[in-house]
């Protein structure tokens, strides 16, 4: 017998079985993978997501804690204590090498503590914890962790610090390992809560991975025990008060969440509530949905059903992040009255002008911070800075000048409108700026603005330095300017213009934010509110400068004696270099205008004038205008091209001291 295909096989060879033994720990053939592996890779190519609440079993077992998250969970009840914990998992370097020391600072602010005082950091066996020396064991970490834990009743609890300590010892359990750590109480907002920040190795030096399940949801149940253990239980009035207080609130709240959850096809229903809810539920959720429908976020369908839209959610979310900004602004605002510019500068308004009111963390974990402005048009602002800005250079009642990523930059229209076939020069500028210039500025350092901007554009390839003072540019300039600004900047570019309040500028030597006020002239300062105060500050300041013979009263007006500006800045800077040279023993070498200066970065020195950088080339000392990107170079050689008030920097350059 012969198949169509294959050789001639006997019975008794089709039935025989024979066992062959693969190696030891061998992958099955065919098996290579799991069917759970092939499933998932499949719908991945097919577009479909993982539920939220789903976790691959090799994620979930990775790290420490895992088994603790997964028991704890079956000890809490309904009626257990809410504890809010928000997480951040750190990289230490590509946060940067300041995060960590910002942070630590920022937690350990002034006004955080009950009495309003100055936050004290602790730790698990001592009151003051030397937040400096922690810094320091942290300096070789690869990543950190940090906690914001908020205790519901954190009034009735009173005693956070010994709770932390509680609740970060069973943290320790949990995980099996000693850890290191340091907290700080704030008792500055609405509700109190504690900064808990986590070194990211263990006892033994090994970095410490925690599983991603015990820092979802493990420490946050670990709090919600221990405040029941100390608390009790909630009582059934206590839950049902809590969710009364949701019904009318303008956020997301849990009897949201709980209707999403029930809608079918965007349709809540109410059928009977004998078998799902008990009454007081009921009404709870009918009023929550009476006043979503009066918030225009809800739609009666007739009795019992109403329809949700599917973005209700985040507009609830959006609501709540408004209200709180309100909140933020008027308990920085305090008494004064103003009209609230609520949402961010950087996504309204291009340009604000005002005085620094206050400022933090819009969300105490990250590093995006805010400033409140109280804005020269009358209106307070709510800023929002790029991640990693150091709240330290902006000090409350300092000037700033707050711009968006919205529209291309006015120095970019500038240079477009200036070149001729594709060519920017720096001599034409310079003649037609000295054609137009005011008294009191200098129009070299309106070029040298202009060029500091061509710097930056030609480190990321938009433009091309043909030769010195002159540079190639892109016909689009001012639009991929504005796409290079909103690649580089998630948040406003705020520019620190003073950092001495109006009151202090009015009888400072030196060139002040009001004296460019005076020269400028600027009509957009409004007569009511901060402006007010400006418009009153710029008066006192002429009357000063016609005291100190820089300014005269002409029919009714002030008439400035030329290159008032540079004046009051050399006047100042003569000053600061006396006291500096009386202080280290150098003599002060003044730079001439055009002149290369060399020397080693050793600090700045903060004048009303502006920052400058102190450079000294083993004789003698130079002060020249201090840029940002200097900051990094202290302790190292560097060279200064200074034309008028402006500056370029030459880093990595050995010429030898040069000084005009």
């Amino acid at each position: 017998m012969e198949c169509a295909k294959g050789p001639i096989v006997s019975r008794d060879q089709e039935s025989r079985f024979r066992v062959r033994a693969r190696p030891p720990k061998s992958k099955p053939a065919g098996r290579s993978e799991r069917f759970v592996t092939l499933v998932l890779r499949a719908s991945g190519r097919s577009g479909a997501t993982r539920s939220p609440g789903l976790t691959p079993p090799s994620l979930a077992r990775l790290g420490r804690g895992h088994v603790a998250a997964r028991m704890v969970s079956d000890r809490l009840g309904a009626n257990a204590r809410r504890v809010i914990v928000k997480a951040r998992y750190v990289v230490l370097k590509q946060a940067g090498a300041r995060s960590a020391a910002t942070h630590l600072r920022y937690i350990e602010r002034d006004g955080v503590d009950r009495e309003g005082h100055k936050g004290q950091a602790y730790a698990a066996l001592t009151d003051k914890a030397d937040v400096a020396a922690f810094e320091e064991r942290g300096k070789g970490d690869r990543h950190q962790f940090r906690f914001i834990v908020a205790p519901e009743d954190a009034v009735a609890i009173e005693d956070l610090r010994t709770f932390t300590r509680h609740l970060m010892g069973r943290v320790e359990a949990d995980l099996g390992t000693a850890i290191d750590w340091v907290a700080v109480d704030h008792w500055d907002t609405d509700n109190a809560h504690t900064h808990v920040v986590l070194r990211g190795q263990d006892a033994s030096g090994q970095d410490l991975i925690i599983a991603r399940r015990y820092i979802a949801h493990g420490m946050r149940q670990r709090a919600c025990e221990l405040a029941t253990q100390w608390l009790g239980p909630r009582t059934c009035q206590e839950v049902q008060a809590s969710l009364a207080r949701e019904i009318d609130q303008e956020r997301l709240t849990a009897l949201d969440r709980a209707l999403r959850s029930r809608a079918r096809e965007g349709v809540v229903a109410f059928v009977s509530t004998a078998n799902r809810d008990s009454p007081e539920r009921h009404t709870l959720l009918v009023g929550r949905l009476q006043r979503l429908t009066s918030m225009g976020l809800a739609q009666s369908l007739g009795v019992n059903r109403w329809s949700l839209p599917p973005n209700m959610e985040q507009t609830l979310q959006a609501m709540g992040e408004r209200n709180d900004i309100i909140r933020t602004i008027q308990r920085a605002m305090g008494n004064a009255q103003r009209e609230l510019a609520v949402a961010p500068a950087d996504k309204r308004s291009p340009h604000v002008v005002g005085r620094i009111a206050g400022k933090g963390l819009s969300d105490e974990l990250s590093d995006h911070g805010y400033l409140v402005v109280d804005g020269v048009d009358g209106r307070a602002h709510y800023v929002i800075l790029p991640a990693g800005a150091d709240l330290s250079r902006y000090p409350v009642g300092g000037i700033v000048e707050v711009r968006g990523a919205t529209d291309p930059r006015a120095v970019d229209k500038t240079i477009s409108a200036l070149s001729v076939n594709g060519l920017y020069r720096t001599d034409d500028h310079l003649r037609i700026a000295q054609a137009e210039a005011r008294a009191g500025t200098d129009p070299r350092d309106v070029v040298a603005a202009h060029v500091r901007r061509l710097e930056a554009l030609r480190r990321a390839g938009i433009v091309e330095r043909v030769a010195d003072g002159v540079w190639r540019i892109p016909g689009d300039l001012p639009e991929q300017g504005r796409q290079y600004d909103a690649l580089h900047r998630r948040g406003a570019l705020v520019e620190l213009r003073s950092h001495l309040s109006i009151e202090g500028q009015v009888g400072a030597i030196g060139a002040t934010w009001l004296d460019r006020q005076l020269v400028d002239r600027d009509a957009a300062i409004a007569d009511t509110g901060f402006g007010a105060d400006v418009r009153a500050a710029v008066e006192k300041r002429a009357e000063f400068l016609v005291a100190e013979r820089l300014a005269e009263r002409r029919d009714g007006k002030f008439v400035f004696i030329p290159n008032m500006l540079a004046r009051l800045r050399d006047r100042e800077v003569q000053l600061a270099a006396k006291a500096i040279g009386a202080e280290t023993g150098l003599t002060y070498r003044r730079v001439a205008d055009g002149a290369r200066v060399t020397g080693v970065y050793r600090r700045y020195v903060l004048l009303a004038s502006g920052r400058f950088a102190m450079l000294d080339d083993g004789i003698g000392f130079s002060l020249v205008p201090w840029r940002p990107v200097v900051e990094q170079r202290l302790g190292q050689t560097i060279t200064a091209l200074v034309r008028g008030g402006s500056v370029s920097w030459e880093f990595g350059r050995k010429l030898g001291p040069s000084i005009g």
